[in-house]
């Protein structure tokens, strides 16, 4: 239903309850259903999950009074258009990553990961005390938009890789698959990026399309099947320290919901973001074992090439820093996430390393 038909008959229904003492409950009269169109296959591990927690729990919040439609990307629309479905009315709300529409204005590159920037815990911190979902707010709403955090992958794999990367040299030449940011700090390596939807990486991948490619971590991409193509494995990336997922509602649609049904969206997300990280880091260990047993090598990229990426990831992100806005939340994104580290890598950083060089044999 859209809204117009949804308002039109609201008021036929109030009609017929001043004429008839048989009228329908309130809270029949109240039921909406809305549409969210994904950038994801459906079943896709772990990000399609996300999406589906977050109606479900919507549905569940509001009694049924608030539904939500699930539509798996090319089901309404492509996974890439969801941005644009959603902020011209056609769907309601999307759930994706929204790295994807750097395009529309690069400061959407913050509310998914930035390259060498907050692991999950130190974005969740800014997001929610900080001031993240504020600057989050004032972003998508000059797309006529209203955006929650509604996941999170943790931090993802460097990728996988048909030979080993030993030095930034390595990079020169590959046709390698990876969306935002981070393909730009790899384009400056001499790379040259593919940014393909989840759907289409396997068979990229495997017609020798594309040479390599990050999908998420050991647990989705063991379920991709990656590992069945090549068994160089990069374990971690600087591209997505964490990667966040958005839901995301056209703002005509938001500001014509009841508070109630507007504090369901909000508090489904916010669970699904943690129900989310936790599944993916429930999941990634033991996928991790089982794609070492099946013969694939899990390595680290040499300091050499942390260097190099670090260098280009500071040229990448300078270039934007032109944009009042983009500079509007790095200039608070920055000096949060120095915060923020200044407490755990004293702390849990510390405690996590000793604790496996201690406990190893338990």
């Amino acid at each position: 239903m859209d809204r117009r038909s949804f308002i039109r008959n609201a008021a036929l229904g109030g009609a017929a309850a001043a004429a008839s003492s048989l009228a329908a409950p309130a809270i029949a009269q109240g039921k909406r259903k809305l549409t969210m169109v994904t950038s994801w296959p459906r079943g896709f591990a772990g990000v399609w999950d996300a999406a589906e927690v977050t109606a479900k729990a919507i549905t569940q919040i509001t009694d049924g009074t608030l539904e939500i439609e699930v539509k798996a990307a090319g089901e309404l629309v492509g996974a890439f258009e969801v941005f644009d479905a959603v902020s011209s009315g056609q769907a309601d709300m999307y759930h994706a990553a929204d790295y994807y529409f750097v395009n529309k204005h690069p400061a959407f590159q913050f509310f998914t990961a930035l390259p060498f920037g907050m692991v999950a815990t130190e974005f969740n911190a800014w997001y929610y005390h900080g001031n993240g979902q504020k600057l989050h707010d004032e972003l998508a709403g000059i797309f006529n938009l209203k955006p929650f955090i509604a996941g999170n992958t943790g931090l993802q794999a460097g990728g996988w890789f048909r030979k080993e990367i030993k030095s930034p040299d390595d990079f020169k030449g590959l046709k390698f698959r990876m969306p935002g940011f981070g393909g730009k700090v790899l384009s400056e390596l001499g790379v040259s990026i593919q940014n393909l939807p989840g759907g289409e990486i396997y068979q990229a991948l495997a017609s020798g399309a594309i040479d390599g490619t990050e999908w998420i971590g050991p647990w989705a991409d063991e379920k991709a099947g990656f590992q069945e193509i090549t068994k160089i494995y990069y374990a971690a990336g600087m591209h997505e320290p964490s990667a966040s997922l958005s839901v995301t509602t056209n703002l005509d649609v938001w500001n014509s919901l009841s508070p109630a049904h507007q504090k369901a969206i909000e508090t489904a997300a916010g669970y699904a973001n943690i129900w989310s990280l936790a599944q993916f880091q429930m999941n990634n260990g033991a996928a991790l074992r089982r794609l070492k047993a099946e013969g694939v090598k899990v390595l680290q990229f040499p300091d050499s090439v942390w260097e190099a990426m670090g260098e280009a990831a500071k040229k990448v992100i300078s270039g934007y820093l032109s944009d009042d806005l983009f500079k509007k939340i790095y200039d608070d994104y920055i000096p949060a996430m120095k915060d923020i580290s200044g407490w755990l890598s004293v702390s849990e950083g510390v405690y996590v390393k000793q604790r496996d060089r201690v406990m190893k044999d338990m």
